[in-house]
């Protein structure tokens, strides 16, 4: 029998080892991680011991990888970047979520192999021209995003529709914009781990939690809202199209519903069993003038393109993270 190898770039990261999971049940799949794990002990090795793995392959030995094992290579799925949105090195920025992901696109268009990958909400910016995911060349260049990160995808939702349009393609090529993802596997994020993950120990612990003040005066204090969706969504999406390969398109992965961190804080407490206990913070400067008070995706395309799964509610997301996860001495999917 033939392998059939998908290729997950950052399949050891907190999206990607989630997808590699939902993959790997099916053993017709050969899942081939690209990553680093860095440290051993609490390293991103956790978040993919507990499925089979195809390959294990550096991401400098990626190319190399690719070009000898290409025939069997059904897929890329591409969620490998930098994603700290506070990261300073712009330099470092493009040359992972832009240079990488436009020669992976190349090799995918030369050798036909279908292609799927991580964009994100940051891509709106603001949200001045709204959060409706319209992938046209026109409506894409458009946006403005807020950061280098943003920027990053932004620049690479661009390349890749105006490969399209002149018909340097890979046969399936679909970007996903992820807006607020929390659930398992993203204990190494560190301070860019999900307010639940982060907020989890002192709600655990009967703690006061504190969320960031408002400094605007139509927003109260934790009044900012965000689309929050659960990272078991995320890998169903991406199961699904590596089914569909008629799914084109850059596309919004969110819950479709924006909620407040405070409706985020108070489902972990009531998760946990606890009363709710919060403070407001002030929010750094550094951060004022660039933060989102509102994200709210636009699914209706994800649907109308023959999505079935209705997405999970925050608090029956934040049920089971809390319960099947956060709570247990192993965390890891």
């Amino acid at each position: 029998m033939n392998r059939r190898i998908v290729f997950i770039t950052g399949g050891a990261g907190f999206i990607g080892s989630n997808i590699a999971a939902k993959l790997a049940e099916d053993r017709t799949w050969d899942v081939v991680v690209c990553d680093r794990l860095r440290e051993a002990e609490t390293g991103k090795w956790r978040n993919i011991a507990k499925h089979p793995i195809g390959d294990f392959v550096a991401p400098e030995a990626m190319f190399e990888w690719l070009e000898k094992r290409w025939r069997d290579v059904e897929m890329v799925i591409h969620m490998g970047a930098i994603s700290s949105t506070t990261e300073p090195d712009a330099d470092k920025i493009i040359h992972n979520n832009f240079t990488l992901s436009r020669d992976l696109f190349r090799w995918c268009a030369d050798r036909q192999r279908r292609l799927i990958y991580a964009s994100s909400a940051a891509t709106y910016g603001a949200g001045e021209h709204g959060f409706a995911d319209d992938d046209s060349y026109d409506a894409l260049i458009k946006l403005r995003p807020l950061n280098t990160y943003g920027w990053s995808k932004a620049l690479f939702d661009i390349f890749a529709a105006r490969q399209a349009y002149r018909g340097y393609a890979p046969p399936q090529w679909t970007g996903l914009k992820f807006f607020n993802v929390y659930g398992p596997n993203e204990e190494h994020k560190s301070s860019m781990k999900s307010v639940a993950a982060q907020i989890w120990p002192h709600v655990q612990a009967g703690q006061t939690v504190q969320l960031f003040k408002s400094y605007r005066t139509d927003v109260p204090d934790g009044g900012q809202k965000r689309d929050f969706v659960y990272v078991r969504d995320c890998a169903d999406v991406a199961e699904w199209l590596v089914h569909n390969p008629q799914v084109n398109g850059v596309y919004n992965l969110g819950s479709g519903t924006a909620r407040s961190f405070e409706d985020m804080a108070k489902a972990v407490f009531k998760a946990a069993g606890k009363p709710a206990q919060i403070e407001y913070t002030p929010m750094p400067p550094a951060i004022r003038d660039k933060y989102q008070y509102f994200t709210e995706a636009g699914m209706d395309r994800l649907f109308e393109a023959g999505y079935p799964k209705p997405m999970t509610p925050l608090e029956e997301g934040i049920g089971d993270y809390v319960t099947h996860y956060l709570s247990q001495p192993d965390p890891y999917r």
